[in-house]
C-alpha cells in the first residue's frame, strides 16, 4: 500500500500555498526555509515551530511573519515573546501550543522535528487531513500502523522528504505494484565506510560527525555513521510503498549521486540522480505534483569519474541487520529499537558511550523486551508513547546514563 497518490493536487498555484514548518530551527527547518526564501511568491507561512533556539526562531519570524510562532520549551517563552515584540504574529509555548500550530488549516505541514518528539504533532497535522511532508523517520518507524491508517481515514497525504524515498517516490509506479521486484536504497556508507573493525570500535564523536557527504544534525550524522540511518529507512519505505519486506535492500554507494532504485520485473531499473543537497528532495515535496527552481548544484554527468557501488557490510555495520530484525518482528519493536538508539547516541555524544557501545545498548534493549513481551503491536498513540519510554527506560539503564 503506498501513501502517495500521483493523483492528488496538492495546494494550488492560483494562491500562495499555506505552509506550517515544524521544526524549523532545525537542518531541514532551515533548508525548507531557504527554499520558501527563494520562491516567496509562492509561498505564505501558517506556523513556525522550534524547540529552545529561540533567537533563530524570532529571526525567521521576523523574515516570514507567520501567523504564530511556537516554542515548544515553555521556559523559553517569555524570551521568544520579547524577542518578538511590536510583531503582529501569535506567541505560544508547550506542547499543547505545537499541536494546535501542527492542527491549523494549511495547504501542507512540513514534518521536520527531530525524534520521537514529533510523534504527536504530526499525526495531529494527519488527523486533520493537511497534507505532510515527511522529514521525521520516527513516525513510520515508532508507528506505522497507526500512520498509515490515519492517513487513509483522514484523506491526507505522506510525501516522502528523506532524500531516498523521494527518490524512489520519483520513479515508482504505485498502480502497478505487482510490477515491481525491488526497491534498492542507497547509502553512502558514513564516515567509516573504509574503517576496519578495530578503527570503527575507536571512533570519536568529533570523527563520526564528519560526514564525507552530507550536511545534517547531530543525530542523524551518528546515524549515518553507525548505518542505524539506512536500518531505520528499510522501516519507512515498508510503510510508505506497496511492497514487503524482503523487496527491501540497500546498496552503498559512496558518492551519493543515486539516491534510490526502483528495480522492475522487466529488468528495468529506474534511478534519480542529484548532487547531494537536501533542499532537492524537500523542493519537490514543497512543490509536488509541480517543481519548483532550487539552489542545488546541478549535476554533470561528465565530470563524474565514477559511480561506484557495494554491499552493506554487515558484520561491520551490525545496525543494518538490527532494523531487519525489529521489522520482522513488528509490533513495538521498531519503536524499542528507535528510542533506544536515541538515547545511545546521546550518550555517545556527551562522551558516555562509545561508538560500538550504541548498536549494543540497542541489540540489548530489544533482547530485554522481548523477554518482558513488551513488543505487542500499539494500539494508538498512548501505547506507542509508552514503549517509546520503556525503550529509553531501559537503554539508559543498559548504558548506565541519564535518559535525556
Amino acid at each position: 500500500m503506498t501513501l502517495v497518490d500521483s493523483t492528488v493536487q496538492v495546494g494550488s498555484t492560483a494562491r500562495p500555498k499555506r505552509l506550517t514548518v515544524l521544526g524549523s530551527t532545525g537542518s531541514i527547518g532551515r533548508s525548507t526555509l531557504d527554499l520558501v526564501g527563494r520562491n516567496r511568491d509562492r509561498f505564505e507561512l501558517v506556523a513556525l515551530v522550534g524547540h529552545s533556539n529561540v533567537d533563530l526562531l524570532a529571526e525567521q519570524a521576523r523574515l516570514f511573519k507567520p501567523e504564530v510562532v511556537v516554542t515548544a520549551d515553555p521556559d523559553r517563552y517569555d524570551a521568544l515573546r520579547e524577542s518578538l515584540s511590536g510583531l503582529p504574529c501569535e506567541v505560544a509555548a508547550g506542547r499543547e501550543a505545537v499541536i494546535e500550530a501542527a492542527s491549523r488549516p494549511a495547504d501542507q505541514v512540513m514534518a521536520a522535528i527531530v525524534g520521537a518528539a514529533g510523534l504527536e504533532p504530526t499525526l495531529a497535522a494527519v488527523r486533520s487531513g493537511t497534507p505532510v511532508a515527511l522529514a521525521n523517520k520516527e513516525c513510520l518507524v515508532c508507528a506505522g500502523g497507526l500512520f498509515t491508517r490515519e492517513v487513509e481515514r483522514s484523506g491526507s497525504t505522506l510525501l516522502p522528504v528523506d532524500s531516498e524515498h523521494s527518490a524512489v517516490f520519483q520513479v515508482l509506479n504505485p498502480d502497478h505494484a505487482e510490477q515491481i521486484d525491488r526497491i534498492i536504497l542507497t547509502a553512502s556508507g558514513g564516515p567509516f565506510r573504509t574503517w576496519t573493525a578495530e578503527q570503527i570500535a575507536a571512533a570519536t564523536p568529533a570523527r563520526a560527525l564528519m560526514h564525507p557527504n552530507w550536511s545534517m544534525g547531530p543525530k542523524i550524522t551518528i546515524d549515518s555513521a553507525t548505518m542505524m540511518n539506512k536500518g531505520l529507512e528499510l522501516i519507512e519505505a515498508f510503510h510508505l510503498f506497496p511492497v514487503s519486506a524482503d523487496q527491501l535492500t540497500v546498496l552503498v554507494h559512496p558518492q551519493s549521486i543515486i539516491h534510490s532504485m526502483v528495480e522492475y520485473c522487466d529488468g528495468s531499473v529506474l534511478a534519480q540522480l542529484g548532487a547531494p543537497d537536501m533542499r532537492t528532495p524537500i523542493a519537490y515535496a514543497l512543490a509536488w505534483p509541480e517543481r519548483m527552481p532550487g539552489p542545488a548544484a546541478r549535476l554533470r554527468l561528465e565530470e563524474l569519474a565514477q559511480l561506484t557501488f557495494e554491499p552493506v557490510d554487515e558484520a561491520r555495520f551490525p545496525a543494518v541487520t538490527l532494523c531487519r530484525d525489529a521489522l520482522a518482528t513488528a509490533g513495538a519493536a521498531p519503536t524499542v529499537l528507535n528510542a533506544a538508539n536515541e538515547v545511545a547516541v546521546h550518550g555517545f555524544l556527551n562522551g558516555q558511550l562509545g561508538f560500538t557501545d550504541i548498536v549494543r545498548v540497542v541489540a540489548q534493549t530489544l533482547e530485554r523486551a522481548a523477554g518482558e513481551s513488551m513488543t505487542a503491536e500499539p494500539a494508538d498513540l498512548d501505547e506507542v508513547l509508552a514503549a517509546d519510554r520503556y525503550g529509553r527506560r531501559v537503554a539508559a539503564e543498559i548504558a548506565a546514563i541519564t535518559i535525556p
